[in-house]
């Protein structure tokens, strides 16, 4: 079985070498890259199951990529960055990332966060790749939404985890603390804020009326229910 590849995005050699080091021990395959379009070069010839991206890169934005990122590919992204301010988290995890770790870090904890990605539901669930529900089809192999009409919306891969968790589980209550440990985030203010803005957007991708949605409902103090009736393909 091949091992799961992990891609390193940062300027810093010595931050390429400790990580680098601890993945391979792990276990993991790595590719590293001290330059974004270095990386989005090797992004033609391999698709990565994680990205470890730095948000201070010396030839684009690091947000910018992540959001890329998070659009066009079907790996995880983890942000690793220097930038501990709550707000730089929150804007990560809105522009799609799955997780951020601040610098300076444990080389074990980046190891057991990429591993948490990896259990995540995109992994663990059904092997059909097409949810059906409510004139909608889910397409995760290609992270699109069709509506009825055949209208092509994309969704990211951050957007994709929770709607994969909602469709795989369908009129039943999912708390708070179940999204966390299901999606392998950092319990807090900054989870909580991205759980809310992911929803958000799959409310509005899917035509909720976000005063009164009819397919993903907020219980309040209790967690969410998606009352779709699903059939996988």
């Amino acid at each position: 079985m091949t091992q799961p590849l992990v891609t390193i995005v940062d300027d810093e050699p010595e931050i390429r070498r400790v990580l680098t080091d601890a993945l391979e021990e792990a276990g993991f395959r790595t590719q590293s890259f001290a330059r974004a379009r270095e990386f989005e070069a090797a992004l033609k010839r391999v698709t990565p199951d994680v990205c470890l991206v730095d948000l201070s890169l010396p030839d684009t934005d690091g947000l910018a990529l992540v959001h890329r990122l998070a659009l066009e590919q079907g790996a995880a992204v983890i942000i690793i960055s220097g930038r501990a301010q709550v707000q730089d988290r929150v804007t990560g995890l809105e522009l799609g990332a799955d997780d951020y770790i601040t610098k300076p870090f444990d080389p074990a904890e980046v190891v057991a966060r990429i591993r948490a990605r990896l259990r995540s539901p995109r992994q663990q669930t059904s092997q059909s790749d097409v949810a059906m529900f409510n004139g909608w089809a889910a397409h995760f192999d290609r992270y699109v939404l069709i509506d009825a009409s055949g209208a092509e919306t994309p969704f990211s891969h951050a957007e994709g985890e929770v709607l994969r968790l909602f469709l795989d589980s369908p009129k039943r209550l999912i708390s708070r603390s179940q999204m966390q440990e299901a999606l392998g985030g950092a319990a807090g203010d900054s989870f909580d804020r991205a759980m809310d803005v992911r929803i958000s957007r799959l409310r509005t991708k899917l035509g909720e009326d976000p005063k009164n949605p009819r397919l993903i409902k907020t219980i309040y103090g209790a967690g969410y229910i998606f009352l779709g009736d699903v059939e996988w393909r």
